[in-house]
């Protein structure tokens, strides 16, 4: 497994996303822990809003379990999004993520979070409320590091000017989602792919060094499916699976090192529950794809080079 370094934390590139493991036996949620934590894995993503807290709660029973010691695994978690029968809202202020934070703690039975992220953006957000209760979070040990999820430049840009030093993004981002590069290569023209949807976040982390994290990595769409053996996408499966041929792994590493390959991708956030899965899927730390696969790949998906 290779590692990054996020403002003097050291994780690895691939992270175990935990949205799953609340519907999931308690045994097969360990295993898959273990097998994870065996291939290098340290770094493991929740939310509160995962499985309303059971997921939190689950791993928490899990690593306990399990004897790992706290030094031996990163805890990333995120707040903001709340549901109720009524409706969905964000909220960032400073009693919500307070509170959120302390309920996690809970939770996760531990006495400090690695890496605590804002889930999706809160246009009503008040960045100075923001700065100050990350502050006291910092200041009283509860949280180490800060970041954002789903967040633009300009987005981020209005926190940061407020003070709060933000370590990471977490964004979708695949090579069947690839809105992050497409207005990149387009600059200047006229077709569709010249629009920014993504607000130049991929250039903006790139400049702040920001890591940015791709979550639903194999997904295509807003949680449409997998890509990967999809009969929608002959081409990309073709080249998949003749670079997994060459590499000796399995098409879906190729296509989390597709990610890895741009230097602006720190970690990739996988979903899977499969202990064989996640083994197969750390053999992305050994994959290093060249400049004319990585955009062979990309044209493979449809998309066009001006």
């Amino acid at each position: 497994m290779k590692y990054c370094n996020l403002h003097g934390i050291n994780a690895s590139r691939v992270a175990m996303g935990c949205m799953r493991i609340a519907d999931k036996p308690l045994q097969e949620t360990e295993n898959l822990i273990v097998e994870a934590v065996r291939n290098g894995v340290n770094t493991f993503d929740l939310a509160d809003i995962y499985g309303k807290g059971d997921c939190e709660r689950i791993f928490g029973v899990a690593v306990k379990d399990l004897g790992l010691s706290r030094k031996e695994y990163l805890i990333q978690t995120k707040c903001g999004i709340c549901k109720s029968e009524t409706g969905r809202w964000y909220d960032f202020s400073a009693e919500y993520i307070l509170n959120s934070v302390d309920n996690s703690l809970k939770r996760l039975n531990t006495e400090y979070i690695d890496i605590f992220l804002l889930h999706r953006p809160d246009t009503l957000m008040e960045a100075d409320e923001i700065a100050t209760a990350f502050e006291k979070l910092r200041a009283n040990g509860k949280v180490r590091l800060f970041g954002v999820s789903n967040f633009s430049a300009l987005q981020m840009e209005i926190l940061r000017a407020s003070g709060v030093q933000i370590v990471a993004n977490q964004m979708q981002f695949s090579l069947g989602h690839t809105a992050l590069v497409d207005a990149g290569f387009n600059v200047n023209t006229n077709g569709d792919s010249a629009v920014t949807r993504a607000g130049d976040t991929l250039d903006y982390c790139r400049l702040h060094n920001i890591a940015l994290q791709a979550w639903s990595p194999l997904q295509y769409g807003f949680f449409e499916g997998v890509f990967v053996g999809n009969e929608k996408f002959p081409q990309l499966n073709a080249k998949l699976s003749a670079l997994a041929e060459k590499y000796g792994c399995t098409s879906e590493a190729i296509a989390l090192a597709w990610i890895l390959r741009h230097p602006a991708f720190a970690q990739v956030v996988t979903g899977t529950t499969n202990p064989e899965r996640m083994r197969n899927l750390c053999a992305v730390s050994e994959i290093s794809l060249t400049r004319e696969e990585w955009y062979g790949l990309y044209l493979s998906t449809g998309k066009t080079l001006p």
